[in-house]
């Protein structure tokens, strides 16, 4: 967290960089991350698990990007991470566990699927419940203007407010209800949010097919 401490220091804000750990990432995916990170204009930490011999892919990209990137091959506690102060958005493969734990912290996410339910899960994000933005194109361009806008934007500064109104929201129920909640739906739910009920089931019919 040392390095997340200058950023703090600088006063410069973070990209966290996860992509979670139960899935493997391809070597085509590898190298779309990458040149999305190069064309990126903020600072970012990525915490990142990789085989072995995917070495030879990300060669030499942590030498070019050292001024503003680090790259951690150990384990982060990712909450830690997320609650850090200088971290104002996370780049994130939208798992489920993920998702709910930006939320709850009051990160916006910068949704880039990579899988299965990924997929459905980054549509709630972006269009149904408005806490982050999604990554559309495969060239990298797009992914720098969205952080861009995800970090400083207008769209981001309302994406901002609502993740914090959410985050706010589910400390409260938390509270109020003397236990802690596991998934995003439970906690929804409590706030009354309808549209999440009509997400899960296509999310479940999705998942059945």
């Amino acid at each position: 967290m040392e390095w997340l401490d200058r950023k703090r220091v600088e006063g410069k804000p973070v990209l966290y960089v996860a992509f979670g750990s139960q899935a493997e990432i391809s070597n085509e995916q590898l190298k779309e991350i990458i040149i999305g990170l190069e064309k990126l204009e903020v600072d970012f930490l990525w915490a990142l698990r990789i085989k072995p011999d995917q070495e030879r892919v990300i060669k030499g990209f942590e030498e070019k990007v050292k001024a503003r990137g680090l790259v951690v091959r150990e384990w982060i506690a990712q909450s830690e991470a997320l609650e850090h102060e200088s971290v104002q958005g996370v780049l994130s493969h939208c798992g489920w566990n993920s998702v709910t734990e930006s939320i709850c912290i009051g990160v916006p996410i910068l949704a880039w699927p990579m899988m299965a339910e990924q997929h459905l899960n980054a549509k709630m994000v972006s269009k149904e419940i408005k806490v982050g933005l999604r990554v559309e194109t495969c060239d990298g361009s797009v992914r720098g203007k969205m952080v861009k806008e995800l970090m400083g934007g207008e769209m981001g500064k309302m994406v901002h407010q609502r993740v914090k109104e959410l985050s706010e929201a589910a400390k409260k129920a938390v509270k109020k209800a003397g236990t802690s909640w596991h998934n995003l739906e439970s906690l929804l739910n409590e706030l009354g949010m309808k549209q999440t009920v009509n997400y899960n089931n296509n999310r479940n019919e999705s998942l059945n097919s």
